[in-house]
């Protein structure tokens, strides 16, 4: 199905490849990442991965067996024991139970070797589908938000610290 993976510098090229060949599709359903994220890519994995190395996100790719990357599952904004869950399944991988099981064991990464006690998430009305993998994990709405221009939700999960 996939491989959840870290992120690494290793991975900035297909990261690149990755987000540039789905950037279409993503903006159907999220607000577009700006011409300036891929204009300045390389100084910007760097600097993620220097915010991941201090603790303040977790970056993950998720591999296909041939190697290339089909989708990211990250937790942003780490303080207090919460973070934000976001994810984005290539094209040629959605609908298939994906999302719901990386989401999935980056929820059980969050509980366990993360520490962490909570989650959030957003999504806009207009994405039946990432509302659907919120709820198959356990997320459930607490308000109404705007995201970009977009009316959409935000979630919660509470998580069980879980020993490693």
């Amino acid at each position: 199905m996939g491989e959840l993976q870290r992120l690494t510098a290793a991975h900035a090229a297909a990261l690149l490849a990755f987000e540039t060949a789905n950037r279409a599709w993503f903006a159907r359903s999220i607000p577009d990442r700006g011409d300036d994220y891929f204009a300045d890519f390389a100084q910007r994995h760097a600097a993620i991965l220097a915010e991941q190395a201090a603790g303040l996100h977790h970056f993950h790719v998720v591999v296909d067996a041939a190697g290339a990357i089909v989708g990211r599952v990250n937790l942003v904004d780490v303080a207090e024991g919460r973070a934000e869950l976001g994810y984005r399944i290539a094209a040629s991988a959605a609908g298939k139970g994906l999302a719901t099981a990386m989401v999935a064991q980056v929820c059980a990464l969050a509980a366990g070797a993360y520490a962490l006690t909570g989650l959030t998430a957003v999504t806009t009305l207009d994405n039946p589908a990432s509302a659907a993998v919120l709820r198959r994990n356990g997320f459930i709405v607490d308000e109404p938000i705007t995201l970009g221009d977009r009316p959409g939700l935000r979630y919660l999960r509470d998580l069980e610290i879980q020993p490693d």
